[in-house]
């Protein structure tokens, strides 16, 4: 099969048909990864929360706010130096993912995107500590409704945004670097401002990611092994917009315990 990009060629009618079915495969893959991916990690993060915290006094080994309570399992992984584990390891798997994505194999890509999506979960767990269930949920569904109209659009458009690219991305790398900050100052101002940068770079690298995951069938078609790494490492770009919409969208419109 010929590789074009769409926006600037035409192609034959049965061309056109064929990369028209190839794209819609290759973009359902990237999307039922990202969605898996999404699922796996609120089944850990839920699993997690419910060992770390008990209504049972006899089991308890610190006492939360509402009548609950941490085990302690819930000390061990809330209020010890074993937080920060929880906390950083995500932060190293991007790593590693970064060294690692030219050489690994797709099963390997596959197992490190669910490992991924897991420690994630793992060191989400604590918002539920911090956010009532209703509200965790309520923007769960606006960011997914907010995830999938960006996204929409950002694979139907004509218009290319290939130059956001390096815009998006230092505007992620300050978001990070605020809030690591910001866990020492410990600011509700700064929080705020991080948290509505952060939906709106979030908001940007999902439509960004979308056109760009789209653009990258066009260099992989025909070579199954290519494509099915694309579309795992397509779907960990898009896993990783929703979560940081979904945080950051939490932190400005959550309820909290």
């Amino acid at each position: 099969m010929a590789q074009f990009d769409s926006r600037y060629s035409h192609p034959t009618t049965v061309g056109r048909a064929d990369v028209d079915a190839g794209l819609r495969a290759y973009m359902l893959g990237v999307y039922n990864y990202m969605a898996a991916g999404v699922a796996l990690t609120g089944i850990v993060s839920y699993l997690i929360y419910s060992m770390a915290v008990t209504t049972d006094p006899g089991s308890a080994a610190a006492t939360l706010a509402n009548g609950k309570m941490l085990t302690s399992f819930g000390v061990a992984i809330f209020a010890s130096p074993l937080k920060w584990v929880f906390f950083l390891a995500p932060i190293a798997f991007v790593f590693f993912f970064a060294f690692k994505a030219n050489s690994m194999s797709v099963g390997a890509a596959q197992t490190s995107f669910w490992i991924y999506a897991a420690l994630v979960g793992a060191s989400l767990s604590s918002i539920l500590l911090v956010f009532t269930g209703s509200s965790v949920a309520n923007v769960f569904f606006i960011t997914a409704a907010t995830f999938a109209s960006l996204s929409i659009w950002g694979y139907t458009t004509k218009k290319d945004i290939s130059g956001w690219g390096s815009f998006l991305f230092m505007g992620l790398i300050g978001v990070i670097i605020a809030s690591l900050v910001n866990i020492f100052m410990q600011s509700s101002a700064i929080q705020f401002a991080i948290s509505v940068i952060g939906v709106l770079v979030f908001a940007g690298l999902t439509a960004y990611d979308t056109q760009r995951i789209k653009d990258t069938y066009f260099e992989v078609a025909g070579n199954a092994e290519a494509a099915a790494k694309a579309s795992i490492f397509g779907a960990l770009s898009l896993y990783q917009d929703f979560v940081g919409l979904f945080v950051n969208l939490l932190s400005l419109m959550g309820n909290r315990e």
